[in-house]
């Protein structure tokens, strides 16, 4: 790991109710041989300093990969924001980088890039841009935005775009990694994502 990122933990999240994977847990559903999660482990594990799962279901199974588990303050599937506010809460390091659990092909300079772009901004926010739009699911967030979190979500507000908006976020162009937000959401898009992994070749651009 990278020495200037050892303050920062990564957060998976895999809270969501997964709703067009009909109803499976996405980060347990195997790709290419293994749980799309293990794709994401091995991915960001040599950029942070600890990984933790957000996981609001299958936490028993989460918990076998040796990470600590922690659940939305809510139990009503409020959202990503929700799971980021959770994993900040549980950090024990001012930035955590944030990254969905069924995304494959994660960068290798995910963080450093992310940080880079942080630290070159008064935000407390930065997040991925893939060439065509914003990818907030994909982060750098400081512990000081937990509080804005929390009143945007005690005032009844759940989409997390529209508070990435609010907080005028540092943005880092990812244009040159197309395939690293591509997001199996559907058994449709994991034959296909599935497909390309077992060929080794992602060159795709996401959809």
């Amino acid at each position: 790991m990278n020495q200037a990122l050892n303050d920062i933990t990564g957060v998976i999240l895999a809270g969501g109710r997964a709703s067009r994977m009909n109803g499976q847990d996405k980060g347990l559903v195997n790709l290419a041989g293994k749980p799309m999660i293990e794709h994401v482990i091995a991915a960001i594990d040599p950029q942070v300093s600890e990984i933790v799962i957000n996981a609001n279901r299958s936490r028993e199974a989460y918990a076998g990969y040796g990470r600590r588990i922690i659940a939305d303050a809510t139990g009503d599937y409020a959202g990503p924001l929700a799971g980021i506010a959770a994993g900040i809460e549980a950090a024990t390091t001012d930035l955590i980088l944030t990254v969905p659990c069924d995304g494959p092909w994660l960068p290798a300079d995910l963080v450093l890039r992310l940080k880079q772009g942080l630290d070159q901004s008064p935000s407390k926010v930065c997040v991925a841009h893939d060439g065509g739009r914003i990818q907030p699911v994909f982060g750098l967030f400081h512990k000081d935005a937990l509080p804005e979190i929390h009143n945007y979500l005690n005032g009844g507000d759940r989409k997390l775009l529209l508070w990435i908006n609010q907080q005028e976020p540092a943005i880092v162009d990812f244009s040159d990694h197309p395939a690293a937000f591509i997001n199996v959401n559907t058994p449709e898009e994991k034959a296909r994502v599935e497909q390309i992994l077992l060929m080794d070749s992602p060159t795709f651009t996401s959809e």
